[in-house]
């Protein structure tokens, strides 16, 4: 029996001595971020063997996201290290950087936008485009699940060996996009928006299901405060290393001042037993200590803002009511009242905030081009102060209003679906120019009269800019000309890919049973009474398992 089928067939507590390294890291510099991954897999005895696939974050590339993902420098000392590390009576049988990016842009245009064709070429790496190989099914048997099963990429389910290289970055829906948080990328289009709302804590906690990394490496040189896309850059010059991912988040946490436990996909992790939050759990090492990290993001600016908070004092008013709540207890957000108990953290609110940075990136004069605009969103009961000749927009599927605009008396009703009636088989991939069609026929119908309505469960950050670029005459980055000739090759490249394998008979959605690697994780529940003392106060010391 090889040793990938013996530790396949070996069971193993995720939250085995958990380990987390800090590492001072002056610049992007390959040899030291290989020379430091190197070290932390001697020091935990890991050696890369069979499927070997490394996922780092790649929302978005190129000069208005230069910030939001990890860098290829990153990535490239990861692959070294792990060569460095491999033994010759158990080799990799592949060694891979898989990614899908922010949803309707050609993953394969991101991997060229951020440098990365041209690292993997160096490293001997192959590109997987997540949303180019098949999708299988992942069945989900644990307490507290959204739903029953699951869909990733082929080369998740099968990895042996996997390595994720996330961003350190705050979120606007999440709180925090560390380790766990990058999972979204671990499913295509269709799947990634299924129960991409105000359950989206819980989503990437269900993902967790799915694979769990030997090896996680995050990219601090230059972190990303207040939100995803478009972050403040912050030099925090750390290299994170560690073995195990709700430890690795909860040190995280602690560096920029918050409690692991109010982030709720790191809270739910833990319950589960995917890990500890306490440090007297985790053996921290690396050359930089926990407080001096502390003195590195004093400040932090994370991303958690309610969306009328967020426009105060700019042309655009938002107005937030709760989203649907069946079936789902609080929220509990950090610093949250009884008024955000179930604001809608996951959905489209966070995406409009989103949406606002990267136009004003985009145009400089982005706020003052913009026109006086209402923003409707979830099951709003307030007035609507509504100018002459000022527009409304009700953003989602969950939006619900009734009232007078301009005369007219309107019934905007919910069109929300329920969750138990949404079934990820049944899922279909939404294109990037049917959506702007979609966007074009709604500008039209704003200009005939004061309001729209906008269907979307969350509506993209895509659509979004289309439509307040197209109100405010405002530079639109998907019509960059540096890059819309790449984007239009690499999405006319991934649409032939997927034409191609439809014609030769292959299966992009596959049902059933399917294989799984060495990384498939075991996730066995910490003992009565093992757990924090933190999480024993807070929920009781019960705990689930798959």
């Amino acid at each position: 029996m090889s040793r990938v089928a013996e530790r396949a067939s070996r069971p193993r507590h995720p939250a085995e001595d958990a380990r987390v390294f800090l590492f001072h890291c002056a610049e992007y510099d390959v040899a030291r971020i290989r020379a430091i991954v190197g070290g932390v897999l001697s020091e935990l005895g890991l050696h890369p063997a069979g499927r070997t696939l490394v996922k780092p974050n790649l929302v978005c590339a190129g000069e208005p996201f230069a910030h939001a993902y990890t860098r290829p420098e990153i990535v490239e000392g990861v692959l070294g290290a792990l060569k460095d590390a491999e033994r010759r009576d158990d080799p990799m049988t592949e060694l891979a950087v898989g990614e899908r990016c922010a949803i309707t842009i050609p993953t394969r245009f991101v991997f060229r936008e951020a440098g990365y064709d041209p690292m993997l070429e160096r490293a001997g790496a192959k590109r997987y485009c997540f949303e180019e190989v098949p999708q299988v099914e992942i069945p989900l048997t644990h307490e507290g699940r959204l739903r029953d099963y699951l869909f990733t990429p082929e080369p998740v389910a099968k990895a042996d060996f996997f390595v994720n290289c996330p961003k350190f970055k705050a979120h606007p829906w999440t709180t925090v996009t560390f380790s766990m948080k990058n999972y979204i990328g671990i499913q295509d289009d269709r799947h990634r928006l299924i129960d991409h709302d105000h359950a989206l804590n819980r989503k990437v906690a269900d993902l967790q299901y799915i694979v769990q990394p030997q090896l996680v490496v995050i990219d601090a040189i230059v972190a990303g405060e207040g939100r995803m896309l478009t972050p403040i850059p912050r030099n925090m010059n750390l290299v994170i290393v560690g073995n195990n991912q709700v430890a690795i988040d909860a040190v995280g946490c602690r560096i920029i001042g918050l409690d692991p436990l109010s982030v709720e996909h790191v809270r739910l992790a833990h319950e589960r037993g995917f890990g500890p939050v306490s440090l007297d759990e985790i053996r921290l090492g690396g050359d930089v200590t926990l407080d001096e990290a502390k003195q590195r993001a004093k400040g932090f600016q994370v991303g958690l803002v309610r969306v009328e908070k967020y426009f105060e004092g700019t042309s655009i008013q938002a107005y937030a009511g709760p989203a649907p709540t069946r079936g789902l207890k609080k929220t509990g957000a950090p610093g949250a009242t009884s008024s955000d108990d179930h604001y809608c953290w996951g959905g489209c609110p966070g995406v409009m905030e989103e949406v606002i940075e990267v136009l004003r990136l985009a145009d400089e004069h982005c706020d003052r081009k913009l026109p006086r605009i209402h923003l409707v969103f979830g099951k709003y009961e307030g007035a609507l102060d509504v100018g002459y000749g000022e527009k409304v927009i009700f953003v989602g599927d969950c939006v619900e209003w009734s009232g007078k605009l301009g005369g007219e008396l309107v019934h905007v009703r919910s069109k929300y679906v329920e969750r138990e009636d949404l079934d990820p088989y049944g899922a279909r991939h939404k294109d990037v120019y049917a959506r702007m069609l979609k966007m074009a026929n709604k500008l039209r119908e704003l200009r005939a009269r004061p309001w729209i309505r906008l269907e979307g469960c969350p509506v993209s950050v895509g659509e979004l800019i289309l439509l307040l670029a197209e109100l405010g005459g405002i530079n639109n980055p998907y019509f960059d000309r540096r890059a819309v000739v790449g984007f239009n090759r690499a999405y006319l490249a991934w649409r032939a890919t997927d034409a191609w394998k439809r014609l030769t008979g292959s299966s992009y959605q596959v049902r059933g049973p399917t294989e799984r690697g060495a990384a498939r994780p075991d996730v066995t529940p910490p003992a009565r009474g093992a757990s924090s003392d933190a999480t024993k106060e807070r929920d009781g010391a019960d705990t689930t398992a798959e």
